[in-house]
């Protein structure tokens, strides 16, 4: 049985449709939801699937109080769907190229620090891209710099606001973010 631990720090709609994907898989299982923010309706979707969680603060996740947490569980695949804090490089040392990370531009544009949700759809609308997409990679010690996974393109000509490229990105991140972690975790079916 392969373990996927997730980490978000909002509403969870990736963690929503990640569950619901292995829902039905006997060889996939999800074995925590964890997050840094108290009130993330994340982990009203935790609860709703039995599904344990844990929500701790930036000051237990760099200290090493999550890294415990974290082995008890033995993770095969650590999934970062929407999770803002910056990971700590002692946790990427212990899992080398087993977290991951979804972003919603087509990297290296639009990444770092401060660039995440809305402000990356704002700072396409405002250089008139013609076209945006999402990036799966690894999680590495620099913001959005780890190796890519998987990309995938959207055009967004039509799109006169930074919530109607936010609806195709997350579209695109709903089709294939469970799809490329269920290829990680499975490569030769």
């Amino acid at each position: 049985m392969k373990k996927i631990l997730l980490f978000a720090s909002g509403t969870g709609s990736n963690v929503e449709n990640i569950i619901q994907y292995f829902k039905n898989n006997d060889n996939i299982s999800i074995v925590g939801i964890f997050t840094n923010n108290l009130h993330a309706k994340v982990l009203e979707k935790a609860k709703r699937h039995n599904i344990p969680s844990l929500v701790f603060n930036k000051t237990e996740l760099n200290e090493g109080s999550v890294l415990e947490k974290i082995n008890k569980l033995q993770p095969d695949l650590i999934v970062l769907a929407g999770f803002l804090l910056k990971f700590p490089e002692q946790i990427i040392k212990v899992y080398p190229n087993k977290i991951i990370n979804i972003h919603p531009a087509l990297l290296p544009k639009y990444g770092g620090k401060g660039m995440y949700g809305m402000n990356v759809h704002q700072a396409i609308l405002e250089n008139k891209e013609k076209e945006t997409g999402i990036t799966i990679h690894y999680v590495n010690e620099h913001y959005d710099e780890g190796e890519f996974i998987f990309q995938q393109n959207v055009n967004i000509e039509e799109c006169d606001s930074p919530e109607a490229i936010a609806v195709k990105v997350q579209s695109l991140e709903h089709e294939h973010f469970p799809k490329v972690i269920a290829q990680l975790l499975t490569p030769n079916s």
